[in-house]
């Protein structure tokens, strides 16, 4: 019997990103605003941490994840008579359509870093594309907004596009076959859920989680700023420990720190590591 081990030692071929909470829509707000109206439209008490915890996952998902919180689960029962059902799924999932769309409108700005980082990408011949939990319809609504400040990835990816969503790797797939990657390890998945820190190790490839921007701190650009010094540092690092969990090969504040870690990468591929 005769073995052998092959390891890729190119390039880094592609960069693939999250939307909210990664390189749009400091703070992931718009999928917040949008489930809390929901659910106290059905009169059903949800804080922002139980409408979080699902996060990066395909929208419908997301409703199911929360209606399975014994929490919520036992105020449906009483407020309803019966557990939640597929009907109940798609009924909320059809009233959050609008309520998403209407949010995302409002939240299009880019995080700080993504027009540079996008501008260094393309300089050293790296694709870049993006993929999210929201569907068609609601990434239409955010598409051009970004392309008006600059921002245009070359492949976009939807979860309702694909088998599986988040945490399964279908979506990077796709970007993968989008931006015509040759070897998954010479591409970066980076994400602000745990969610999708897993779709990018399901896939294959490197991974990077963001914590300022994104899930696991929750604020706004402006709500973050205006934390005293030690009152920043005390969020971050609860943040770092909350997406260290994720087994992220990296950790990072937020995306104006990826050159750094591209750099390392690449570094550690010339030397014949994989991810």
């Amino acid at each position: 019997m005769h073995t052998y081990t092959r390891r890729y030692t190119g390039p880094l071929q592609a960069v693939i990103m999250d939307l909210a909470g990664t390189c749009v829509d400091f703070g992931s707000l718009a999928p917040i605003q949008a489930f809390m109206k929901l659910f106290e439209a059905e009169g059903i008490d949800l804080s922002e941490a139980e409408a979080r915890e699902p996060m990066g996952t395909e929208k419908r998902e997301h409703i199911r994840r929360i209606l399975a919180m014994p929490r919520i689960r036992n105020q449906w029962r009483n407020a309803f008579g019966s557990e939640p059902e597929r009907p109940d799924i798609d009924r909320l999932y059809n009233a959050f359509l609008p309520l998403q769309t209407a949010a995302i409108a409002e939240r299009t700005k880019l995080v700080p870093g993504a027009l540079a980082l996008q501008e260094q990408l393309r300089e050293q011949g790296i694709k870049l594309g993006v993929n999210t939990g929201y569907s068609r319809e609601m990434v239409n609504v955010m598409l051009p907004g970004l392309a008006a400040q600059g921002f245009e990835p070359e492949s976009v990816v939807v979860a309702t596009e694909v088998p599986q969503g988040r945490p399964a790797p279908h979506m990077s797939f796709k970007n993968a076959l989008e931006l015509g990657i040759t070897a998954v390890q010479g591409c970066v998945k980076v994400d602000d859920t745990t969610t999708g820190i897993e779709e990018g190790l399901n896939a294959g490839m490197w991974t990077v989680a963001v914590v300022a921007s994104g899930n696991a701190v929750g604020l706004s650009e402006e709500q973050l700023s205006a934390l005293s010094e030690a009152e920043r540092a005390d969020i971050l690092v609860r943040g770092h420990r909350v997406m260290a969990q994720s087994a992220a090969h990296y950790v990072i504040d937020s995306i104006m720190d990826l050159p750094n870690v591209l750099a390392d990468i690449g570094r550690r591929l010339q030397a014949g590591e994989h991810p």
